[in-house]
């Protein structure tokens, strides 16, 4: 029974490769490969099922396929040609040459077998070729690099040469081969930095995308090389190393994406070991006294990069559950480091940052309370074996360490605050006579006082140490940090007038002191950076941002900050915060009347609105911004690196630029300026909020702009997926609405941005729009169906049966709002001139059919007549029953009188459309000319 169903499955799979369903043909001829053991009927299965690899193009199952069929009769012609064809496709020539080989010699005279044998000995002679010329270059390239004597022009040629040969599959592989890896530890022994960096960048090229010359790499070369190297004092080769190991560990961990196959697969079994070891080293590096700053940077932002989860939908946590167990004691003793003290390790600018970033990742990827509460006891345990009444030092570092966590997870620094005596560590560190004890001080307020509560005590207990320390200091380091202080405990009010923890005047007063440190050049950066934190705090007063975008010089400084090369993750933070305070772009809660009467009725604060946070002083705030040019500025800082420009700083950029588009007339500077370019990446990475006002800045600026000068060459196609994801419920009318005339601007450009809108499945939610009960909504979504039914995608959606699609456009027609018809009557003009089913398909959708287009074709406004009676031409035009059913209506009157009116210039395409209707008419006979 089991081989006559192997049998009968076996034609049924003949049938469905002769109607070239070859998918159901495989299926077939696999579960008669499971019925059966007759040799013979499994051989001419397993070479029926590669035919139908060879036709989908899956090669490797094919020639597996084939390869099972010979094993059963050695001499299957067919099992063995079909082979040959499978490897010739993935590049295994001599493998298939000796297949055809084969073929030539059991049938001689087939002209198949012949031409394919010529065909790939040319093949291979030219590989062969290629191969010997590539190690000639790579031999000679080694060469010139390894001699001493070589001229510093041949030396940067041969340099360049083998890397652009590294990042090319085969020249990786010829260099490989050619013991290449062995040379470059040469070169990399030479300590001429040029060759070093040559040869770091060669073996990049070489492990992208090939985990197991990867793994042979990262062996030979050996991580504690690899990280020596990566440690020293040199801006450029940390860097360049830094991605050389970011290089392994995407192709050891799969993020090369890359189908691994055949030997290659078996070389590299497991490549967690291998994992660890990178991840082991660099921890070791971030305490490690020989690791210069720049090396510790570069450990930091590949931890940052490869220990959490890029999803947290990913349920394995268990490299960052390893680092938190083996690597947080470590990355706190970086976050802790204080550059007056002697003990300190060598540290960049930003090395302390990164740490702080690396704690927050580490702590968001935890899955579970246990998991948060294991990561709190680590740095609880951490900071109190710091303390110690003997050692000044030590409590410093245990209070630099506390600052730095509150830069990271915010929540574990608020836990760590409440820890015995370390509020009152820091006030007492404030009135130390050591600078360095002071410097840590202020910095640790700076950062406890984010929270009311916390700014509260800070105030009651601080405040007059802060201003006694601003008083009395030479050091201008601490005198800005201490004004900082002073700024945010100032600020802890927010926007709500009533809340002001100062006096009358003294923000301003404050506010002066920072524009004044921010426009001193001749101070050093990091003092500027102070300042603009301070003012970031400060213009939550509306006084001090009036104040502040009236002083050119200041707002001009504060602007170069944030352009320059090299910005800080601090200063890009400080300058949107800024910019969003002075735009008003934060979240404000809705005050209901009600509720401040009950308010006041319960003796309860009432937030209290500034005066100059009134809709004319935003205004105002927002030309002045424009005119000093803070869109390109904006558009320098969305180009930052990921490291530095985090998702809370896009969000913030996001909100900024949604502010500057609210003016339609504030548009076209925002394109010149290249502000749409720079919305692109915002909408499409960070945080959700950040995503949202930035696809709604999108909108604004799709809506009125021509889209090929506002988002030149393909970056136009990166607009429609933020667009599409405002047409959803969750989001507020306006979003709605304006993201519909974004893609009404858009969908008339061209067709392949029409597919494009219809690829995001934009469809449904522009249909859904049409129902939508407002006018504005309604008319919108109309408009943009109007553009959209010239695609043939979204036609063959209206020819579908089962749908009212066709109907709903034919109601449209029949609405009041005349922009609504227009729109409808234009989607219906087209449709019906493009398919004649959809001119048939009108006349049943509805009964009411006839008297829309005779309302359509007597319209007052010219747009829509013109339209109505396009329509009634293409349903003439359709069929002589259905014309005939038009003439027999009073439709015939109508084309009459408007088709005997004088064409002037207004009318003139409306008589001629009415004039062509009739003579269609002649032409079936129904009505005579007369003289």
């Amino acid at each position: 029974m089991a081989e006559a169903e192997a049998v009968q499955l076996k034609e049924e799979g003949n049938r469905h490769f002769q109607r070239q369903d070859y998918k159901a043909a495989a299926k077939s001829y696999s579960q008669a490969l499971k019925l059966t053991k007759d040799k013979a009927l499994l051989a001419t299965l397993y070479r029926n099922r590669a035919a139908c690899g060879l036709k989908t193009e899956s090669y490797v199952q094919a020639a597996s396929d084939a390869s099972r069929a010979i094993d059963i009769n050695s001499s299957d012609i067919k099992a063995l040609y079909r082979r040959c064809q499978a490897l010739e496709h993935l590049g295994k020539l001599a493998q298939a040459f000796k297949d055809v080989q084969c073929c030539a010699t059991l049938e001689p005279r087939n002209q198949n077998f012949q031409e394919t044998l010529r065909r790939l000995n040319t093949s291979i002679q030219e590989e062969l070729r290629v191969q010997f010329s590539t190690d000639l270059r790579v031999q000679k390239m080694f060469e010139i690099l390894l001699d001493g004597n070589s001229k510093a022009d041949k030396l940067e040629k041969a340099a360049n040469n083998l890397i652009v040969l590294s990042r090319e599959e085969a020249g990786a592989e010829r260099i490989f081969q050619n013991n290449g890896v062995a040379l470059l530890r040469q070169l990399l022994d030479t300590k001429r930095p040029e060759l070093m960096l040559a040869a770091v960048r060669t073996l990049s090229g070489m492990c992208s995308g090939h985990r197991a010359r990867a793994t042979a790499i990262l062996h030979a070369v050996r991580i504690d090389r690899i990280c020596s190297l990566m440690a020293v004092e040199n801006e450029e080769l940390p860097l360049t190393v830094c991605n050389l190991l970011q290089a392994i560990i995407d192709a050891l961990s799969g993020e090369d994406k890359r189908e691994h196959r055949g030997k290659e697969e078996a070389l590299v079994l497991d490549t967690k070991k291998d994992l660890k070891q990178i991840t082991n080293h660099l921890l070791d590096m971030l305490v490690s006294k020989k690791v210069s700053g720049q090396g510790r940077d570069q450990a930091l932002n590949l931890l940052n990069k490869n220990v959490p989860r890029k999803d947290l939908a990913i349920h394995d946590n268990s490299r960052t559950i390893y680092v938190v167990d083996n690597g947080l004691r470590k990355i706190l003793k970086v976050v802790g480091q204080v550059p007056d003290l002697p003990s300190c390790l060598p540290l960049t600018d930003n090395t302390r940052m990164l740490a702080s970033i690396l704690i927050n990742k580490l702590y968001d990827d935890l899955r579970c309370d246990p998991e948060r509460d294991h990561f709190r006891k680590i740095c609880e345990e951490y900071i109190t074996g710091k303390f110690d009444p003997q050692d000044m030092d030590k409590n410093v570092i245990a209070i630099q360490t506390v600052s730095g966590i509150l830069q990271g997870p915010f929540d574990l620094g608020n836990q760590l605050l409440g820890l015995k005596g370390v509020m009152e560590m820091m006030v007492a560190l404030c009135g130390s006579e050591r600078e360095a004890d002071q410097l840590v001080a202020v910095e640790a307020l700076i950062h406890a006082s984010t929270k009311l509560s916390r700014a509260t005590f800070i105030i009651t207990n601080g405040v007059s140490l802060l201003k006694e320390i601003y008083k009395t200091t030479k050091n201008e380091k601490i005198k800005i940090r201490t004004l900082v202080g002073l700024c945010k405990l100032g600020s802890a009010g927010g926007t709500d007038y009533g809340l002001r923890q100062f006096a009358e005047g003294s923000t301003e007063k404050l506010a002066k002191q920072c524009r004044k440190w921010l426009c001193n050049t001749s101070t050093d950066t990091r003092t500027r950076l102070w300042a603009a934190e301070g003012l970031a705090y400060l213009t939550l007063d509306a006084d001090v941002k009036d104040d502040f975008v009236q002083d050119i010089p200041a707002l001009q400084a504060m602007l170069e900050l944030a352009k320059a090369s090299t910005p800080d993750k601090t200063i890009l933070y400080s300058v949107a915060t800024t910019l969003v305070n002075c735009t008003n772009s934060y979240d404000v809660n809705e005050v209901i009347p009600e509720l401040v009467q009950l308010a006041k009725f319960s003796k309860q604060h009432v937030p209290e609105e500034h005066p100059k946070d009134k809709k004319d002083f935003v205004d105002m705030r927002v030309k002045r911004l424009l005119k000093a040019g803070v869109i390109s500025v904006l558009a320098c800082m969305v180009k930052a690196d990921n490291a530095i420009l985090t998702d809370q700083t896009k969000e913030l950029l996001a909100r900024v630029f949604l502010a500057l588009c609210d003016n339609p007339k504030d548009r076209g500077t925002i394109v010149a300026q290249g502000g749409g370019k720079a919305l692109i990446p915002l909408a499409l990475e960070g945080t959700d909020v950040g995503k949202v006002k930035a696809a709604h800045a999108l909108a604004k600026i799709a809506a009125v702009s021509n889209p090929d000068i506002a988002f030149p060459g393909e970056r136009v196609y990166e607009v429609v997926r933020p667009l599409v994801s405002l047409l959803n419920t969750q989001r507020d009318g306006l979003q709605n609405y304006e993201a519909l005339l974004g893609l009404t601007n858009l969908s008339e450009r061209s067709d392949k941005l029409r597919q494009k809108i219809f690829k995001e499945k934009a469809l449904p939610d522009i249909e859904n729009y049409m129902f939508e009960n407002h006018d504005q909504l309604r008319q919108a979504a109309t408009e943009c169906m109007c553009n959209m039914v010239v695609n043939k995608e979204v036609q063959e959606r209206f020819l579908a049966d089962g749908n009212d699609r066709l109907k709903l456009v034919v109601l449209l027609c029949g609405e009041d709002d005349d922009k609504v018809q227009n729109a409808a009557a234009g989607a219906l003009a087209m449709l019906t001139a493009a398919h004649k089913k959809l001119c048939f398909k009108m006349t049943q959708v509805t009964t009411q059919w006839l008297e829309i287009l005779q309302r359509l074709c007597l319209h007052d406004r010219l747009s829509v007549q013109h339209r109505g009676l396009v329509i009634a031409y293409n349903l003439l035009a359709a069929d002589a029953e259905l014309a005939k059913k038009l003439v027999e209506s009073e439709l015939l009157e109508i084309l009459t009188v408007v088709g005997k009116q004088e064409p002037d210039e207004k009318r003139a395409a409306v008589v001629q459309t009415a004039r062509e209707c009739l003579i269609k008419c002649m032409d079936y006979g129904f009505i005579k000319p007369v003289s």
